[in-house]
């Protein structure tokens, strides 16, 4: 079973993405609302895989994926936004993350395409 850390600034967003991929094997090691909070989170989690936000209150997602995956132990990123992946360009790619799902389009089944 996969652990996954989910980062999004939306409680409500937070609560359905658990709900969704817990009920699809995943197993949610916790939350967190912004970058700040996820950098300390993955230090002392450790999850496989990182849920994360393209907009977050203190940096972007996708300051973030470069961050956190620098070294070679670190989690996969899976980036969501309401937004399309058309609007961010070569920003996915560039920033480290295995990929984009539209919140509208999250599922486990996505995210486990993702990180196989």
């Amino acid at each position: 079973m996969q652990t996954i850390l989910i980062v999004d600034d939306h409680p409500s967003f937070r609560a359905c993405a658990r709900d969704t991929l817990e009920a699809e094997g995943f197993r949610v090691v916790g939350e967190a609302g912004d970058g700040a909070a996820a950098i300390e989170a993955v230090d002392r989690l450790h999850p496989d895989a990182v849920l994360l936000d393209v907009q977050l209150p203190d940096m972007t997602g996708f300051d973030l994926t470069a961050r956190i995956t620098r070294n070679g132990t670190a989690p996969a990123v899976v980036i969501v936004s309401s937004r399309d992946a058309a609007d961010y360009g070569p920003l996915i790619e560039q920033s480290g993350a295995r990929g984009f799902i539209a919140k509208a389009e999250l599922s486990g089944a996505a995210v486990h395409a993702l990180l196989s």
